[in-house]
């Protein structure tokens, strides 16, 4: 049973939930085999897709808490309810050994994440790292520690303010 990490832009513009959501379910169809276990950070956005995902493929879900406030300081309100729900549906849970969000649980989380992964889903556009511990860091980590990648930017696939900007990432992988 192959496991499957995921990294993503937490800030997806709403009209990518969709493309976004129907490009992983397609890919995760052709990795699944014989079963499926996804690990992901549960982050709104990109993490949130994948995790639903793999849920509704009957896959085992495996959710990695960067900090032990994690949902008070950083899951928006409107966001409660699916985070909760996601958190209920995983199969195991991980919460990082830190008190407070931030860079450093961040990173450390990204690395639990790739440790025993067979691959890495980013759903990114490509971009360049914007602080440490981001999507991008996490699929130079992933590439460095020899964890194939495969990127997820379906057209249609925007982040807020940039509904102008569409990459072309035929280079990347």
């Amino acid at each position: 049973m192959p496991t499957i990490a995921v990294t993503g832009h937490m800030d997806l513009a709403p009209e990518a939930a969709g493309p976004v959501r129907a490009a992983l379910h397609e890919l995760l169809t052709e990795l699944r085999g014989d079963g499926l276990t996804g690990r992901s950070c549960l982050a709104r956005g990109a993490d949130t897709y994948f995790a639903q995902e793999v849920l509704a493929l009957g896959g085992r879900l495996s959710a990695i808490i960067p900090s032990r406030d994690y949902r008070e300081a950083v899951v928006p309100p409107a966001d409660l309810a699916r985070f909760d729900a996601l958190c209920a549906a995983a199969d195991d849970m991980v919460v990082m050994p830190f008190e407070h969000a931030g860079q450093r649980a961040y990173e450390a989380a990204n690395h639990r994440l790739l440790q025993g992964a067979d691959r890495l889903v980013a759903v990114w556009d490509g971009g360049a790292p914007s602080g440490r511990g981001g999507t991008a860091d996490t699929v130079a980590a992933a590439r460095a520690a020899g964890v194939r990648v495969d990127v997820v930017w379906p057209p249609g696939a925007l982040r807020v303010g940039d509904q102008n900007r569409q990459p072309e990432l035929d280079s990347l992988d």
